[in-house]
Protein backbone atom coordinates (compact mmCIF):
# COMPACT_ATOMS: atom_id res chain seq x y z
CA UNK A 1 0.00 0.00 0.00
CA UNK A 2 1.12 3.84 -0.60
CA UNK A 3 0.81 6.90 0.84
CA UNK A 4 -0.69 9.75 -1.02
CA UNK A 5 3.08 11.14 -0.86
CA UNK A 6 4.07 7.71 -2.22
CA UNK A 7 1.60 7.83 -5.12
CA UNK A 8 2.57 11.45 -5.77
CA UNK A 9 6.53 10.53 -6.00
CA UNK A 10 6.25 7.37 -8.04
CA UNK A 11 4.02 9.02 -10.99
CA UNK A 12 4.58 12.78 -10.46
CA UNK A 13 1.16 13.66 -10.47
CA UNK A 14 0.81 16.39 -7.46
CA UNK A 15 -0.95 15.01 -4.25
CA UNK A 16 -4.23 17.92 -4.93
CA UNK A 17 -4.34 16.38 -8.24
CA UNK A 18 -4.50 12.90 -7.15
CA UNK A 19 -7.24 14.21 -4.53
CA UNK A 20 -9.01 15.63 -7.04
CA UNK A 21 -9.23 12.75 -8.86
CA UNK A 22 -10.26 10.77 -6.13
CA UNK A 23 -13.24 13.00 -5.54
CA UNK A 24 -14.36 12.57 -9.04
CA UNK A 25 -14.35 8.66 -8.76
CA UNK A 26 -11.54 8.21 -11.10
CA UNK A 27 -9.53 6.79 -8.68
CA UNK A 28 -10.79 4.38 -5.91
CA UNK A 29 -10.79 5.65 -2.46
CA UNK A 30 -9.58 2.62 -0.88
CA UNK A 31 -9.28 3.37 2.52
CA UNK A 32 -7.28 4.96 5.26
CA UNK A 33 -4.49 4.06 7.52
CA UNK A 34 -4.98 4.09 11.34
CA UNK A 35 -4.06 7.59 11.50
CA UNK A 36 -6.21 8.43 9.07
CA UNK A 37 -3.66 8.73 6.13
CA UNK A 38 -5.18 7.76 2.32
CA UNK A 39 -3.93 4.33 1.60
CA UNK A 40 -3.50 3.24 -2.49
CA UNK A 41 -2.59 -0.37 -3.83
CA UNK A 42 -0.92 -1.54 -6.68
CA UNK A 43 -4.32 -1.33 -8.27
CA UNK A 44 -4.48 2.56 -7.76
CA UNK A 45 -1.29 3.50 -9.12
CA UNK A 46 -1.96 1.52 -12.15
CA UNK A 47 -4.98 3.36 -12.28
CA UNK A 48 -3.40 6.52 -11.53
CA UNK A 49 -0.38 5.95 -14.28
CA UNK A 50 -2.91 5.27 -16.80
CA UNK A 51 -4.82 8.90 -16.29
CA UNK A 52 -1.99 10.78 -16.29
CA UNK A 53 -0.02 9.09 -19.50
CA UNK A 54 -3.99 9.97 -20.74
CA UNK A 55 -4.06 13.55 -19.61
CA UNK A 56 -0.23 13.65 -20.93
CA UNK A 57 -1.99 13.02 -24.37
CA UNK A 58 -4.82 15.38 -24.05
CA UNK A 59 -7.59 13.20 -23.30
CA UNK A 60 -10.05 15.47 -21.21
CA UNK A 61 -11.34 13.80 -17.46
CA UNK A 62 -14.69 12.84 -19.28
CA UNK A 63 -13.25 10.52 -22.10
CA UNK A 64 -10.62 9.12 -19.63
CA UNK A 65 -13.98 8.21 -17.15
CA UNK A 66 -15.24 6.28 -20.27
CA UNK A 67 -12.23 4.38 -21.09
CA UNK A 68 -12.23 3.15 -17.06
CA UNK A 69 -15.81 2.83 -17.11
CA UNK A 70 -15.41 0.45 -20.35
CA UNK A 71 -12.52 -1.42 -18.32
CA UNK A 72 -10.86 -2.19 -21.84
CA UNK A 73 -13.89 -4.25 -23.49
CA UNK A 74 -15.54 -1.96 -25.54
CA UNK A 75 -13.44 -1.54 -29.16
CA UNK A 76 -16.26 0.55 -30.67
CA UNK A 77 -16.05 3.47 -27.79
CA UNK A 78 -12.25 3.34 -27.11
CA UNK A 79 -11.83 3.97 -31.07
CA UNK A 80 -14.62 6.44 -31.44
CA UNK A 81 -12.97 8.31 -28.10
CA UNK A 82 -9.34 8.07 -29.96
CA UNK A 83 -10.88 9.30 -33.16
CA UNK A 84 -12.91 11.81 -31.88
CA UNK A 85 -9.52 13.37 -29.84
CA UNK A 86 -7.73 13.23 -32.78
CA UNK A 87 -10.02 14.85 -34.96
CA UNK A 88 -10.06 17.65 -32.16
CA UNK A 89 -6.07 17.62 -32.00
CA UNK A 90 -6.28 18.14 -36.44
CA UNK A 91 -8.31 20.91 -35.35
CA UNK A 92 -6.13 22.57 -32.84
CA UNK A 93 -3.40 21.93 -34.91
CA UNK A 94 -4.81 23.89 -38.07
CA UNK A 95 -5.75 26.55 -35.90
CA UNK A 96 -2.52 27.19 -34.27
CA UNK A 97 -0.71 27.04 -37.77
CA UNK A 98 -3.02 30.06 -38.72
CA UNK A 99 -2.52 31.92 -35.89
CA UNK A 100 1.47 31.25 -36.74
CA UNK A 101 1.17 32.75 -39.89
CA UNK A 102 -0.53 35.63 -38.87
CA UNK A 103 1.82 36.43 -35.82
CA UNK A 104 4.69 35.91 -38.24
CA UNK A 105 3.26 38.42 -40.85
CA UNK A 106 2.61 40.79 -37.59
CA UNK A 107 6.30 40.68 -36.37
CA UNK A 108 7.21 42.06 -39.94
CA UNK A 109 4.23 44.76 -39.85
CA UNK A 110 6.60 47.20 -37.97
CA UNK A 111 9.94 48.78 -39.39
CA UNK A 112 10.94 50.26 -36.20
CA UNK A 113 10.59 53.64 -37.29
CA UNK A 114 9.85 56.06 -34.27
CA UNK A 115 7.76 58.67 -36.44
CA UNK A 116 4.76 56.47 -36.13
CA UNK A 117 3.07 54.15 -33.93
CA UNK A 118 4.00 50.19 -33.93
CA UNK A 119 2.04 48.60 -36.51
CA UNK A 120 2.85 45.50 -34.22
CA UNK A 121 0.82 46.91 -31.49
CA UNK A 122 -2.02 48.09 -33.94
CA UNK A 123 -2.54 44.70 -35.14
CA UNK A 124 -2.55 43.21 -32.00
CA UNK A 125 -5.39 45.69 -31.04
CA UNK A 126 -7.55 46.13 -34.31
CA UNK A 127 -8.35 42.57 -35.19
CA UNK A 128 -9.25 43.79 -38.63
CA UNK A 129 -5.95 45.03 -39.57
CA UNK A 130 -4.82 40.88 -40.13
CA UNK A 131 -4.69 38.76 -43.51
CA UNK A 132 -6.52 35.88 -42.63
CA UNK A 133 -9.31 34.91 -40.10
CA UNK A 134 -7.76 33.01 -37.31
CA UNK A 135 -10.41 32.71 -34.71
Amino acid sequence: MYSIGQLSRRTGVKVTTIRFYETKGLIPNEGRSAGNQRRYSNAGLERLLFIRHARDLGLPLDSIRALIDMDGTDHATAHHIADAHLGDLRNRIAQLQKLETELARISTACKGGQDAPCRIVTAFGDHTSCGSDHD
